[in-house]
């Protein structure tokens, strides 16, 4: 999709030293070939590479080749090591091939089912991680608008003693860390543990400002904030609709199954405001308004209820609520106000309806299409609403496949840095303290008094709102300090909102520190220069250089909830450390450094001692019961990689298969022990495909819908029906959740053993370290220790128990404002008071002057912020440019031809004098229709169309630059998790002059 292809892939104020680099990769990716050895490897050639065990003997045979091979060949040391991609969530292997040291070929490992040896063009550029000319290479600091190199001792000894300072005259609560998606389970977990002990909850990541809403909307609906399925299964779907996610850019292998399924006649559906690469595979495109999914959803559930398509005796046996859901869609939307709100026909919703009701099981896919709203906890309840009407939950085939961005935002998210819970998603009650100070081996006493009073179990900041936690004024604030002290702890700026605000929070901060393989657009946005009455004099930058996941170890866990191990395969680049290694370096500065690693085997690493991430991970398996993270020991993670040619490329489940470093047996295993993996791991639970089935006995990876919102509401059972349970129960009805009460009553305590009574004693499932409770449940009843309810189609402690269609903050139709208005502001959400009415009452005819929906969107080239991916030379090549799509009906009506360069302009600018916009390139494009634009979301590096080159650090500079759209996008969060809107918003664009 390139707008102009140069000669060139690099920026034309690329430095020789840039260019020289791009030669080198070059070269070494072109590797020159003699005629013998060309047939040689030719004649073992297996269609588009080799496989491993071919690669690896070419390799030895090759250096082995007495006749023409020097000593120096003959000496190399050639290794094989399976790591996984580290893009996406789809959780693509790969096997490189490291030979003394230095990572010099890939392969897509074929015996993987879940990529199935395939690759996108990011897995396919992976190896240029392994020399990483444009990373951060040394610790740096910010002197009088340059970076400067310091040492690794400098930069702590200042960053600790500013940290200390702020601490002792502000309290804890004055920093924030942003913590990472792309860190490993282990890291994200460290992470987590450190805040802790630092003292607060003020730390977040990615998920924030991706999937916040559907973790919320999904776990309160049904139990667990996942998706149900997974990639393998939805090719046992008989149809699918994607809505929300453009899976072919965004999650290009993930379509392989896809169109496996359509070979099998599945019809597939895409719903999209943007004729999308994945709408072209579509048997049927709807476009929509963006920011309307609710009225479309319910138009399609407004045809199924009245032909009585839903699926009663579901409905009846596992599902509480849906006759009011009912009365409000065949009240509220009919088929006039549906396309009204939405744009679509009533012909339109009636087809899709029928096709997914004539062909079930049907997936729903969503991705941050939906959740990226001020109502995104809605838009997501209405599509589970949905499957829930047609009896898709709990079923092959079926269920919500939410596609995660990065490669471990549901790992990060599950056992992370939130705000709101500790690792597992264990509330910030007394009782989930006192479980982890067990855990971690500390008393509960001394993690308490670490915090300011009161603040232990009050929710954090997020990090969609950290700006507003410096510029707001303080009395409404409800933390004792404003932020003083941020880490970017590998999360790029650009992809949150409000970029000008973003720019006066970072100068006024005392202390900016960045965590970072590269040095992100925070390096550049705070070099350069701002208003001179936002500059705080004593504020310190540093930049700290830690490494990729391919110069170190651990697990992460992929969309479908399948947690893969990765091997190191190089050494640490540089003078990059990793980042357990500096959380643990940190802690030692700041004086809890004993504590955080008390349960660890510490080992030798680039730098120092660091955490071996196994027992990290052995950590994490005594802790996270609540959503099974406690099966899948290091040991069977790695059996599992070594012997991937085992697992059912459909079902993922293993037939037969002994590892043979180890005699584990796999078989009846599922892929990655998906979670829930219950029990310990001697257990061997084989984890669970796909959530919530109840044809399965639990110890097959079966289950229900959990039971989490008590056992009645308004006098209704909220428990499942008699005769709905899983397969093989012992309890044949619903039932709450398993504790040591429970367990007495039904006269099964006795099957504990002594000692596991000891541990079971006052506590429940989630709590008990034995994990005799869940053996007892599971092993011996068939039963799950969560309990047997009926799903939640109404969440009665949302501000909207049936999801509501509310208009955006900045909406083109004050028609629809009228009608569909947003909440009522808020006080101290999330220790901040948040927005609503005041802003969209402010901004009701903005339509006249911005008249444009803008939304943004991903590409197959780049991913996240895109520091990491446009710092690739390969990948810099196929997108050189920001761009912005728009119709040729607007482009005509405002003077602008294909390949014009254009300010993009929204109502913020307005407010900071002599900012002209953001400037890009236009694409003129029938993908979007007469009033909606698209912009990318992977750019940065220029700010109002100027290069921001000069404030990088010297030689860690992306190659490609470009405006960031979040330099543009507005004000709004979703009323359940602060998930910002980036996908409906105003804007107006003019021609730029040359």
């Amino acid at each position: 999709m390139l707008l102009t292809r140069r000669s060139s892939s690099v920026d034309a104020t690329a430095t020789p030293s840039m260019l020289a680099s791009l030669q080198r990769g070059v070269s070494r990716a072109l590797p020159t070939v003699d005629r013998r050895g060309f047939l040689r490897r030719s004649g073992l050639g297996l269609g588009a590479g080799l496989a491993l065990p071919q690669l690896t003997m070419i390799r030895k045979a090759e250096a082995a080749d007495g006749a023409k091979a020097s000593a120096a060949e003959g000496a190399r040391k050639i290794e094989v090591k399976r790591t996984v991609c580290g893009h996406c969530s789809v959780g693509c292997a790969v096997d490189a091939v490291v030979e003394n040291g230095v990572w010099v070929r890939q392969e897509p490992v074929f015996d993987s089912p879940i990529n199935l040896g395939a690759h996108c063009a990011k897995g396919a550029a992976l190896r240029e991680h392994g020399h990483g000319e444009f990373r951060l290479k040394y610790p740096m600091k910010l002197v009088d608008g340059k970076y400067q190199r310091i040492s690794w001792d400098q930069a702590y000894a200042e960053i600790s003693e500013r940290l200390l300072a702020i601490k002792k005259e502000s309290g804890p609560d004055a920093l924030f860390v942003v913590g990472s998606s792309k860190h490993n389970n282990e890291q994200a977990y460290l992470l987590r543990k450190w805040i802790s002990f630092w003292g607060s909850n003020n730390t977040d990541h990615q998920a924030r400002i991706c999937h916040s809403t559907t973790v919320a909307g999904v776990a309160n609906t049904w139990g667990y904030g996942a998706m149900t399925n997974s990639y393998n299964d939805m090719q046992n779907a008989r149809a699918a609709i994607y809505i929300g996610s453009n899976a072919a850019e965004a999650h290009p292998v993930s379509m392989l199954h896809m169109l496996h399924a359509k070979e099998k006649g599945c019809k597939m559906i895409v719903v999209d405001p943007r004729f999308t690469r994945t709408a072209a595979k579509a048997d049927e495109y709807v476009r929509i308004r963006s920011g309307s999914d609710i009225p479309f959803l319910f138009g399609v559930m407004w045809h199924i209820f009245k032909n009585g398509w839903e699926d009663q005796k579901y409905l009846a046996d596992r599902v509480y609520g849906m006759e009011k859901v009912r009365e409000e869609v065949l009240a509220n939307w009919t088929p006039d106000k549906v396309q009204e709100a939405c744009g679509v026909d009533e012909a339109t919703t009636f087809k899709v309806a029928k096709i997914l009701a004539e062909n079930r099981p049907g997936t729903i896919v969503w991705c941050m299409g939906q959740t990226q709203h001020t109502i995104g906890n809605a838009i997501v309840r209405a599509s589970c609403l949905l499957q829930l009407a047609l009896g898709n939950v709990g079923v092959s085939g079926g269920g919500t496949n939410i596609f995660r961005g990065h490669d471990n935002v549901q790992g990060a998210t599950d056992v992370g840095p939130n705000p709101d819970s500790l690792p597992g998603y264990y509330g910030l009650a007394e009782g989930s303290w006192k479980h982890y100070a067990k855990v971690w081996g500390v008393d509960f006493d001394w993690i308490k008094a670490q915090y300011a009073p009161g603040m232990m179990s009050k929710s954090g900041m997020t990090v969609s709102r950290w700006v507003d936690g410096v510029l707001e004024k303080n009395e409404l604030i409800d933390q004792d300090s404003n932020l003083r002290a941020l880490f970017f702890w590998g999360h790029a700026p650009n992809s949150q909102t409000r970029g000008l605000e973003m720019k006066r929070a970072m100068d006024k901060l005392d202390l900016l520190v960045v965590v970072d393989p590269f040095p992100s657009a925070t390096a550049a946005m705070a070099a350069m220069p701002g208003k001179p009455e936002d500059q705080n004099p004593k504020r310190a930058v540093y930049l700290l250089p830690t490494t990729t996941q391919f110069e170190t170890s651990g697990s992460c866990t992929a969309s479908n909830r399948s947690i893969q191990w990765r091997e190191k395969v190089i050494e640490p680049l540089w003078e990059s450390r990793t980042d357990h290694m500096i959380m643990c370096q940190l802690a030692d500065k700041l004086g809890f450094g004993k504590e955080l690693v008390k349960n660890y085997t510490m080992v030798q690493g680039k730098g120092g001692m660091e955490p071996e991430t196994e027992s990290i991970l052995r950590e994490i398996n005594r802790a996270v019961w609540t959503i099974g993270y406690t099966g899948q020991s290091p040991e069977r993670l790695k059996a599992h990689m070594r012997n991937m040619h085992v697992f059912d490329v459909n079902t993922l489940r293993a037939k037969g298969g002994i590892d043979q470093a180890t005699g584990y047996k796999l078989d009846g295993d599922y892929f990655g022990l998906p979670w829930p993996c219950y029990g310990t791991p001697e257990l061997k639970h084989p984890g669970s495909p796909n959530l919530y089935d109840t044809s399965k006995h639990v110890m097959e990876g079966g289950g229900n819908f959990r039971a989490n919102f008590g056992v009645e509401k308004d006098g209704v059972s909220l428990l499942a029906a008699d005769g709905s349970h899983s397969k093989g129960a012992d309890l044949t009805t619903g039932y709450p959740e398993f504790d040591h009460i429970l367990l007495k009553k039904l006269g099964w305590w006795d099957e504990l053993s002594d000692d596991e009574k000891k541990a079971a004693e006052g506590k429940n499932w989630k709590t008990d370290a034995s994990g005799g409770i869940i053996r007892v449940a599971m092993q011996n009843h068939g039963c799950h220790p969560f309990g047997n309810a009926k799903a939640r189609a109404v969440v009665w402690n949302f501000p909207d128990p049936i999801p509501k269609h509310r208009e955006p903050l900045y909406s083109n139709r004050p028609d629809l404002i009228a009608k569909y208005p947003t909440h009522d502001d808020k006080k101290a959400f999330w220790r901040l008071p948040t927005l609503y009415k005041t802003v969209q009452d402010a901004n009701v005819d903005i339509g006249k002057q911005f008249p444009l929906i803008m939304t943004s969107g991903r590409l197959v080239e780049y991913e996240g912020g895109g520091e990491e991916t446009r710092s690739n030379p390969y990948l810099a090549e196929l997108q050189q440019d920001m761009f912005v799509e728009l119709n040729p009906r607007a482009a005509n009506d405002r003077g602008i031809r294909n390949g014009d360069m254009v300010w993009v302009k929204t109502p913020p600018m307005q407010q900071v004098p002599g900012f002209p916009g953001i400037k890009v390139k236009a694409l003129v494009t029938e993908r979007v229709d007469a009033e909606t634009v698209f912009l990318p979301f992977h750019f940065s590096g220029r700010w109002g169309g100027v290069d921001l080159a000069p404030y990088y650090p010297q030689g860690a500079m992306p190659v490609v630059r470009g405006e960031a759209i979040n330099t543009a996008t507005t004000y709004g969060y979703d009323s359940v998790t602060m998930m910002q809107e980036t996908k409906t918003t105003l804007c107006q664009i003019e021609k730029a002059s040359a």
